[in-house]
């Protein structure tokens, strides 16, 4: 999973394009996107963002992590893969 972060303590009203436009300061996003509750269509408050570059990866992790995003505190880190039930 290269260059892909995963981004908790989301406000549950942030949208997928508002959380790329936030990353775009770090560098170039490729993908970002909420995770959703499928029962409610409500937001899971957090989601994953891939960037274009590791660089951007660790600009993103520094600029993002432990800092307040509409009032809640994130935190960001490289994305690990999901594990076997």
């Amino acid at each position: 999973m290269p260059n892909k972060l995963f981004v908790g303590g989301l406000p549950y009203s942030t949208t997928n394009d508002e959380l790329r436009d936030s990353f775009a300061k770090a560098g170039e996003v490729t993908s970002a996107s909420i995770v959703i509750e499928r029962e409610t269509g409500r937001s899971r408050g957090f989601g994953f963002v891939e960037m274009a570059t590791a660089e951007g990866m660790q600009n993103a992790i520094a600029m993002w992590n432990g800092k307040d995003f509409g009032g809640r505190m994130l935190s960001v880190s490289e994305a690990r893969p999901k594990e076997q039930r």
